[in-house]
Order: structure tokens, then sequence, then C-alpha cells
């Protein structure tokens, strides 16, 4: 039962920040911008938030999860202003979108290690390629949390899990039922209809892709605070990319997308659990991490010709086409 019970507590801890880098993916894909610089958004995010953490607890006196909830809005900045540079290569220079991703993710990887390099040298002394940030406290439900196996999804419960959960209500509210939802959903179906009727895809575009970037940015700070402790360069583990399959395997729609990311993350933590259970050597952890990521390439044998992106994904818009 414990074996049950860790592996659905640390794979919420790892699906729920999928979930939303993966719905900030799906905002800027809906939109009609292809976006394989999740991964990019999601470093570049994270290393603000970090930096602001480390400011934080060595010239103040702030409470470590004020200090984390302040991180965390500034990881959503810092994504949406990185994200910047993706819309412009794709939206104004009408650059290759899957060219500008790959490199919006180089990009991130080296910035922000050599700037972490160099913080660090600064404060330190010590030119360290990494943030040292600790984890965030859990909460426990009482009373449910005692039910088998259902209680596990109550107990050690990190506290930017039920923020995500929160936030995802909202962006799906947004994507589905406001105006401008609409207006994004058509700009990646079909843009010239939104130029006709007086709308600005450029604009609702632009929107788009700094969401998917914030989004992730946010995802990549709770993953810094959860899974990894720190920030690093180890921050760039393929988490962006696993985002990205969960929302093809999701079909550019945000609820099936979230038992995707479930399923990622309770694959990967029942991976963990097995090689502790088998007393395996810390050094095949490794092995069992491959796991979602094996999955991913079995989904796609199954699942790759019922999908259905975006009419208009990956295109730049050309008025002249009208």
């Amino acid at each position: 039962m414990n074996y049950i019970n860790n592996m659905i507590i640390d794979g919420l801890a790892f699906g729920i920040p999928l979930f939303i880098m993966a719905v900030g993916a799906i905002y800027s894909e809906k939109s009609g911008i292809t976006n394989l610089a999740v991964e990019g958004f999601q470093g570049f995010g994270a290393f603000c938030g970090a930096v602001l953490a480390t400011l934080l607890s060595l010239n103040t006196s702030l409470g470590d999860q004020t200090i984390l909830y302040l991180a965390m809005i500034t990881a959503f900045i810092g994504g949406a202003v990185y994200a910047i540079l993706h819309a412009l290569l794709c939206i104004k220079f009408r650059a290759d979108q899957v060219i500008s991703g790959v490199v919006i993710n180089i990009l991130a990887v080296a910035l922000t290690t050599f700037l972490t390099s160099q913080i660090s040298g600064v404060l330190y002394g010590n030119a360290s390629n990494k943030f040292t940030l600790g984890v965030s406290s859990r909460f426990t439900v009482p009373g449910i949390s005692s039910i088998p196996v259902i209680g596990a999804v109550f107990t050690n419960v990190y506290p930017f899990e039920v923020i995500i959960l929160v936030l995802a209500v909202f962006m799906w509210y947004l994507m589905y039922k406001s105006k401008f939802g609409m207006r994004l959903r058509a700009c990646g179906e079909n843009p010239q209809a939104v130029d006709a009727a007086g709308g600005d895809v450029a604009k609702t575009r632009f929107i788009s892709v700094m969401i998917s970037g914030g989004l992730s940015g946010f995802g990549g700070m709770c993953f810094a605070y959860s899974i990894l402790s720190m920030f690093s360069p180890s921050i760039y583990l393929g988490y962006g990319y696993l985002a990205i399959a969960a929302m093809i395997f999701g079909n550019w729609n945000i609820i099936p997308t979230f038992f995707v990311c479930l399923f990622f993350g309770l694959a990967k933590a029942g991976g963990n659990q097995l090689c502790i259970r088998m007393g395996l050597a810390s050094i095949y952890t490794d092995l069992f991490m491959m796991i979602p990521y094996i999955l991913t390439l079995i989904l796609l044998v199954f699942f790759s010709k019922r999908n259905h992106p975006p009419k208009a994904a990956g295109e730049a818009y050309d008025k002249g086409k009208r």
C-alpha cells in the first residue's frame, strides 16, 4: 500500500507542473504558432525565479514560502518575457517556427548557465552553475488523507499543485468560454476569417505565445522547488518536450492533456518506487527515468494518426491570402 501511495504522491508532484507547461504549449499552438520552445521558456523562467529567491534569502528576512511564491510569480513573468523572442521571430519576421523553437531552447541553456555562474561568483565568490533553493513545504488534509489509495491524493501535497489546478481551470475557461479564447482558436484554424472579421491575428498570437512562456516558466519553478531542489542546467531534463508530447496525445485539448500528464507522472513515479523496492543502486534510477519517454514512443505508434493539430499551426499568416 505504501508503494501505491508514494507512487500517487510523487506522480502528482511531477504530472501537475508538467500539465501547466502543456497548457502553455496548447495556447501557443491553438493560436497557430508551433511551439517547441517550451523547454527554453521553462528554464529561463525558472532561472529568473531562482535569482530572485536567492537574492531575497540573502538580503531579507522573508519566510521560505513567501519567497517561493514571489519566485513563482517572477518565473511566470520571466518566461513570458523570454517568449517574446519566439513570438517576434515567428510572427513579425516569419521565421521557421520549428527552427525558432530549437534555437530558443539552445540559447536558454547557454544563457542561463553563463549567467548563473556569473551571479554565483558575485554572491558567493564561487562560480557555481547552480542556485540551491531547498524544497517547498507540503501539507496533508486531515481525515480524507486516511482513506486507502484515494487519501494519497491529499497527502504531502505541494501548495503549488493546488495553485496550478486553480490556474488550469481559469485557463480552460479563458480558452473555451471567452471571446479571446474563441478568437485564439480561430487564429489556429482560419486566421484569414479572423482578419476579415476585424480581429488582430498577430496580436492574438503574440499574447498566446507569451502566455505559453509564462505558464512554462511557472512549471519550471515548481520543478526547481520539488524534484530538483535547485536551479541548474539539470532543469533542462526533457520535461518541456514531454509536455509537448502530452499536448499531442491530448489532441491539443486541455482536459485530455491533464490525464496524459498524470499518466506520465505515475509512470515516472512508479519506476522510481520499483527501483527502491528492488533495492537497486542509485545508478539504475536513471534507467527508470526513461519510462515516460519510452511510453511516448509507444503511444506515438498508436495515436499519431488520430491526432488533429490546428490547421494553421506552423504557418506564418499572410494577409495577401485573404
